[in-house]
């Protein structure tokens, strides 16, 4: 078991609220003509504004040869994940579909959200851009349902892959969740895929992220110039919901919920 202490969880808390009050007002900016410069810059002060500072910002994952410049990660249409906001007259334009992720550190606890909005309202895209949206936060809703002490990292995989199976919606199966907390990533990988009772055991106190990410064409997947921002390789639209959680002997305690 991970015993956590109360102070840990508040400090979870704490994080975690921050984070989801960010990205909601991101949310609310990510209209037509705004630019991903200015809606880093927005989300950016925000955290700071709390005595935070933002996760990403000057990370350096695995495996990367630079430090992440933004932020706030900005992935727009095909964009998958990790988009980067460093493009001065890149504007966010009506009907775009883009998925905005976060991470925030407070008193050395991290939290990690991410969500996915169509600007201009869902009305501005085709019906099967607006079941994509709302499958893929249902599937995150029904990822978190299938925590528990005890269970294992499969249980909330299949639970994702259902959701994206009814509605035949890709999977990118290079890309999972991951436990979070003390580091931007940590153990175990969290896939979107999977079968309940196999792979890693979910010990009560454990902290990850669930971040269902689908897409309305082929599961196949391609890296930016950039080294950073991951796309569909065929072109089509995706979304990416996140949240942080922490397991617990009932379920889960949701920490980036508004």
């Amino acid at each position: 078991m991970i015993a956590r202490t109360q102070e840990q969880i508040d400090g979870l808390k704490r994080s975690g609220a921050i984070l989801a009050e960010t990205l909601q007002i991101l949310k609310e900016k990510s209209i037509a003509g705004i630019t991903t410069v200015e809606l880093d810059r927005i989300g950016r002060e925000f955290i700071e504004s709390k005595k935070a500072r933002p996760a990403f910002l000057n990370y350096t994952p695995r495996g990367a040869n630079r430090p992440f410049p933004g932020s706030i990660c900005i992935s727009i249409n095909d964009e998958i994940v990790h988009g980067i906001p460093n493009e001065p007259g890149r504007e966010i334009q009506k009907g775009d579909v883009v998925s905005l992720d976060a991470g925030v550190v407070l008193d050395g606890f991290i939290t990690d959200s991410a969500l996915t909005v169509i600007v201009g309202g869902s009305e501005n895209v085709d019906a099967r851009i607006q079941t994509l949206v709302r499958a893929t936060q249902e599937a995150l809703n029904s990822g978190i349902k299938a925590v528990r002490s005890g269970g294992k990292t499969g249980d909330i995989g299949a639970a994702i892959q259902a959701v994206a199976q009814r509605e035949k919606l890709g999977i990118f199966r290079e890309l999972a969740g991951h436990g979070v907390g003390e580091r931007v990533h940590e153990y175990p990988d969290v896939p979107n895929y999977g079968k309940k009772g196999r792979g890693e055991r979910l010990e009560e106190g454990l902290v990850i992220a669930i971040e269902p990410m689908f897409s309305i064409g082929k599961e196949a997947i391609r890296i930016l110039r950039d080294g950073y921002t991951y796309a569909t390789k065929d072109g089509s639209i995706a979304a990416h919901f996140e949240h942080t959680v922490i397991v617990t002997k009932q379920g889960s305690i949701v920490v980036t919920k508004l």
